[in-house]
């Protein structure tokens, strides 16, 4: 008779196994203990948290209260705006594109203030400083402009393109300087145009760390602010029909179309006449009065 041997089950194999084999064994992986509990609305952590939340959202938006307020009264900021709408709407009109470059979380920002001025049919593209000079210079036609994002306005890198940079093209700045003499940028250059975009405080006395903050959000909202009113200068009326035109995807894409009636692109002219009935159909007789 043939007797089968099957393997020893875990607790037969712990009888059998010496002492000096069952602690060389891995051991059973424990159920990690909860260090932290979670955190409750009452609790004080819970609280500090959310007054440094709201405390943050507080300062950014007092910064973007302050930059209206300067747009509407400070002289350089308003000629500023006025002359950097002007000079992006010849250059459109000529055929040109605004050619925005920045590095870092201002690179970011331009790489935004981008796409906006795409969805709204304004000629646009992002130049990265470091490429630039490996070849991206080409990017700039005569009919171009260029617009440094830059909170310091002595970024080396930006400041690396300028002698490679035709002074005829016109070369604008998002920064946070209040006169162009002050902007190693701008100064001393000429057809140049500021943006001031400055903080009411520093990131690091409000924040306890200069991580770019503040500064980018006010950077992002000057950009918003030229991209909307570049759009109403040069399409009018026009700029919600260009933006639903260059945006069909996506949620906004899907709420704007049921708002559009397509409309035929057949001229009368161009109408076609529906072909007459063959031979062997039998034609359709108006009635008598009809034929009167």
């Amino acid at each position: 008779m043939t007797v089968l041997a099957f393997p020893p089950s875990p607790e037969q194999d712990d009888q059998v196994l010496p002492a000096a084999q069952k602690a060389s064994r891995p051991s059973k992986r424990k159920r990690p203990t909860l260090l932290t509990p979670p955190i409750s609305v009452d609790d004080p952590e819970t609280t500090q948290i959310l007054d440094k939340a709201t405390y943050i959202l507080s300062t950014e938006a007092t910064a973007l209260s302050q930059v209206s307020r300067l747009y509407q009264t400070d002289p350089v900021a308003r000629a500023g705006i006025l002359q950097a709408v002007d000079c992006i709407t010849r250059v459109s009109a000529a055929g040109g594109k605004l050619i925005i470059c920045g590095v870092g979380k201002s690179g970011l920002v331009g790489m935004k203030t981008v796409a906006t001025m795409k969805s709204l049919g304004i000629g646009c593209c992002f130049m990265h400083a470091t490429e630039a000079v490996h070849g991206d210079l080409g990017d700039i036609k005569p009919n171009d402009a260029v617009l440094f994002i830059t909170f310091s306005g002595r970024t080396s890198e930006l400041l690396n393109l300028l002698p490679h940079i035709s002074e005829e093209t016109p070369i604008l700045a998002i920064t946070s300087h209040m006169q162009a003499g002050t902007c190693p940028l701008l100064a001393g250059r000429r057809n140049t145009i500021l943006l001031p975009a400055p903080v009411h405080e520093t990131e690091e006395s409000t924040f306890g760390v200069c991580a770019p903050t503040t500064s980018t959000t006010v950077a992002i909202a000057i950009g918003d602010m030229l991209a909307l009113t570049v759009a109403d200068r040069v399409h009018g009326s026009r700029t919600s029909k260009v933006f639903k035109k260059n945006h069909p995807g996506g949620a906004i894409g899907e709420r704007t179309a049921t708002a559009i009636t397509p409309v035929s692109n057949a001229s009368p002219a161009m109408s076609v006449t529906p072909p007459p009935p063959a031979p062997d159909s039998p034609v359709e007789l108006p009635p008598p009065a009809a034929a009167l």
